[in-house]
């Protein structure tokens, strides 16, 4: 054989062997940051459940108050059941899909809000200790879905990151690995809202 051949094999060689070791190696990384994002998706869902399975005992308490509007409490029934029926695979965290579950939360929120600001008209009800108990519940829940949220995007960056930096690249779409989408801020939260004297 000619000294060129077996230099130009000798490269081949190697490429193949630090290549192959390289997509290997990506491989494994990509699939412990696959498993961390399920995870952290995992817990999204956990705090959103926890948060569900409140609000009929919040609903109940509410309607032992005897004039309340009813119109409040069927939005916030509606709502719950809308978000409760969106389920997403966890190997299909697309944005689309991040966002249509996003959206029926966001929903779900905002009937709370107009639940809980109706009742400060119900002097009754706020001196109700089983509300004022659901009521504390509900919002370190709500603070608990935003660190489940936040921990989610942040896995999400991590991985996207490995997914989309060279060589990594090269490997990702032929070993079927794409981005994952993030949570972000709901429509219209950009604007403070206006408050009145």
């Amino acid at each position: 054989m000619k000294t060129g051949t077996i230099v130009i094999l000798a490269i081949v060689g190697a490429l193949l062997l630090f290549g192959g070791c390289g997509a290997v190696n990506f491989q494994r990384g990509a699939v412990t940051a696959e498993e961390n994002i399920k995870g952290k998706w995992a817990n999204v869902e956990s705090e959103y459940q926890r948060r569900s399975d409140l609000i009929p005992n919040l609903v109940n308490t509410v309607k032992g108050e005897a004039n309340f509007e009813q119109t409040t409490l069927e939005n916030v029934i509606k709502a719950r059941a809308s978000a409760t029926q969106i389920k997403i695979d966890p190997a299909n965290l697309t944005p689309e899909k991040i966002a249509e579950y996003q959206a029926a939360q966001g929903q779900l929120s905002q009937a709370l809000g107009r639940l809980l600001m109706v009742t400060e008209n119900y002097p009754n009800l706020r001196a109700n200790d089983a509300f004022r108990n659901l009521q504390t519940q509900l919002e370190g829940t709500e603070n608990r879905i935003k660190v489940a949220r936040n921990d989610f995007n942040t896995a999400t960056q991590g991985f996207n990151t490995l997914i989309r930096r060279f060589p990594n690249n090269l490997y990702s779409g032929f070993m079927g690995f794409k981005e994952k989408g993030y949570f972000k801020s709901d429509a219209g939260s950009e604007k403070a809202p206006e408050v009145k004297f």
